[in-house]
């Protein structure tokens, strides 16, 4: 019997969001208003976007902001939103397959929430080219879990994963001595699993300075 080939990365997302009318909730991710709201609006790109939750927030405080994401539906969900809302002219949408092509360097703030994924991504390639992508003096922040949920057993587990450490990633992006790093912490929070279950989940937080 032949083994089963990996999926592709767009043809697995693309059919993720075609699967429900609405994917995600429509609220930006808590760590990024947390670590970007007292900064100064320019510039921003939004990794992996999905239907546009923090390009909108973004938007909606000044910065012009432009979402990548692999799926064309995402990206077709999230232009609508933002003509919705007014800020079609603050916001901008662009398809890439990170790690095979990737948007132009020079924004104030560069975001990647949750780049994690059961199919193939170069996580680590991905994030390099983040670092690229941030002008002088902008920021760099990085949000991923750190495991899954305390209310899931080991046979829960929907695909094998390898969690990265808060160490692990400022090792493997080896940034130089002109980037500082303003935080570097796990956050705890409360979540309920689709079945009522309580419990927890650690996210690391990066966010650097490009300083020059």
């Amino acid at each position: 019997m032949s083994t089963p080939q990996p999926q592709a990365p767009a043809q697995f997302w693309e059919e993720r969001y075609r699967s429900s009318e609405r994917l995600w909730s429509g609220d930006p991710n808590p760590l990024l208003v947390r670590e970007v709201d007292a900064l100064a609006p320019g510039t921003a790109l939004d990794l992996g976007c999905g239907e546009g939750s923090d390009v909108l927030w973004l938007a909606s405080r000044g910065w012009r902001a432009t979402g990548v994401d692999i799926s064309s539906t995402a990206l077709e969900r999230a232009a609508a939103h933002a003509a919705e809302a007014g800020l079609a002219e603050r916001t901008a949408f662009e398809q890439h397959e990170l790690g095979l092509s990737f948007p132009e360097a020079g924004f104030d703030l560069v975001s990647a929430q949750f780049l994690q994924s059961p199919v193939a991504l170069d996580q680590d390639g991905v994030l390099a080219r983040a670092a690229e992508a941030v002008a002088p003096g902008g920021t760099l922040l990085v949000v991923m879990h750190a495991g899954w949920p305390s209310w899931m057993e080991e046979d829960e587990y929907p695909f094998d994963a390898a969690f990265p450490t808060l160490q692990g990633v400022l090792d493997g992006l080896a940034l130089p001595p002109t980037w500082r790093v303003e935080t570097q912490e796990t956050v705890q929070r409360s979540l309920t699993s689709p079945d009522g279950r309580t419990g927890t989940r650690g996210d690391h937080v990066w966010r650097w300075t490009r300083t020059v």
